[in-house]
């Protein structure tokens, strides 16, 4: 039976550089013309138009291949504006054609998400999501994590493979660059730094 991962989260927190990762199995349909591109607005996304519509769901040509990815943030852009993904609805569309539906939600640091979403947006859009995912909740979804995706790599990637049940090719060309790296300084000293160095042995010597 042919499955569709569905792949969401709040604006910014990795739903590009996910999406990347799991189009890139030669078995999966997904969004392969973002592997050539670093980034493509998701109006661009091959399941965009369902998602506006989820009537087009039963014409989709799911016959194509057994696996299917997509990626929706929440909120998303359409045509400069705000709009929120029917989840709802549009999971119910999949399912009627007989297609297995999963579900990916990623995470990313909550205080880079607001740095982010600020620069971007003009406001912190997560709570968005957050209101949203209790629905989500009934179809077990996977949590996914953008700070171990490139902390542990590979290694993440194939236990991702295996709880989703889904092929996932590691490129590791996806991760050359850390989205995160531009958000973050290295801090001198921390109030609690003589304490643990302490505990561990380490305090330097005055």
């Amino acid at each position: 039976m042919a499955q569709l991962l569905i792949l969401t989260g709040p604006q910014g927190a990795g739903n590009h550089l996910f999406a990347k990762l799991f189009s890139a199995h030669p078995e999966v349909n997904g969004w392969t013309r973002l592997l050539d591109e670093y980034w493509i607005g998701h109006d661009q996304e091959p399941f965009s138009a369902l998602w506006r519509d989820p009537t087009l769901v039963k014409d989709y040509p799911w016959h194509t291949a057994e696996y299917h990815v997509t990626s929706i943030s929440c909120p998303y852009r359409d045509n400069g504006r705000d709009a929120w993904p029917d989840y709802r609805a549009f999971i119910a569309a999949v399912e009627a054609q007989n297609i297995v539906v999963k579900i990916a939600i990623i995470g990313r640091d909550q205080n880079i998400l607001q740095f982010q979403e600020t620069r971007l947006r003009g406001r912190v859009t997560y709570p968005d999501f957050l209101h949203q995912i209790y629905g989500l909740m009934p179809h077990d979804p996977v949590f996914v994590s953008q700070e171990l995706l490139y902390l542990y790599r590979e290694a993440y990637v194939h236990q991702l493979s295996r709880i989703l049940d889904f092929p996932i090719l590691f490129d590791a060309s996806i991760l050359e660059e850390d989205a995160n790296a531009k958000y973050l300084s290295p801090v001198d000293s921390n109030w609690l730094d003589p304490l643990i160095h302490k505990a561990s042995g380490s305090q330097k010597k005055q």
